[in-house]
């Protein structure tokens, strides 16, 4: 389920059902980041969108963690830790963070969820079919990782 009215209403109907919350993190860059940033968002964001197709029922797709690459790790570290207790606090068992940032693996012992980093797959150049294969890859091992962490929890 994706965070738009339609999708919250199934998912009070169905809160029980619903135990796992998808976080796409990703930093905002200008200047000579600023490609690279976009092209991170949008690689997340079809990983993202994606998986929440395969898995709709079981999860909520929540909107991206966004942030300032410059800001301060610490401050931006307490922002997506006040999403985490938020999260918890209404009853998600699991919490997934899928990001193409590298630096969340230095902090990831910080989090209660899991995160999962990918690297960015550079698709600008691919044509539409090319792009759905790659990510179509991709999801396919995030499903056995979504697997695993559900079962640890039986």
């Amino acid at each position: 389920m994706k965070w738009v009215s339609k999708d919250i209403e199934t998912y009070f109907s169905a809160k029980e059902y619903v135990d796992t919350a998808v976080i796409p993190m990703f930093s905002l860059s200008f200047g000579n980041e600023m490609k690279q940033s976009a092209s991170n968002a949008e690689f997340i964001t079809l990983i993202t969108n994606y998986l929440e197709r395969q898995f709709t029922g079981r999860l909520l797709l929540l909107p991206p963690f966004t942030y300032i690459k410059n800001n301060d790790p610490v401050e931006v570290l307490s922002e997506l830790k006040n999403w985490e207790e938020n999260i918890e606090g209404n009853e998600f068992k699991h919490i997934f963070y899928i990001t193409s940032e590298s630096d969340w693996k230095m902090v990831e012992n910080q989090l209660a969820g899991s995160l999962i980093w990918l690297p960015a797959l550079p698709l600008a150049h691919l044509n539409d079919s090319q792009k759905i294969s790659m990510i179509e890859s991709q999801v396919k091992q995030l499903l056995n990782l979504f697997t695993q962490k559900w079962q640890e929890n039986l």
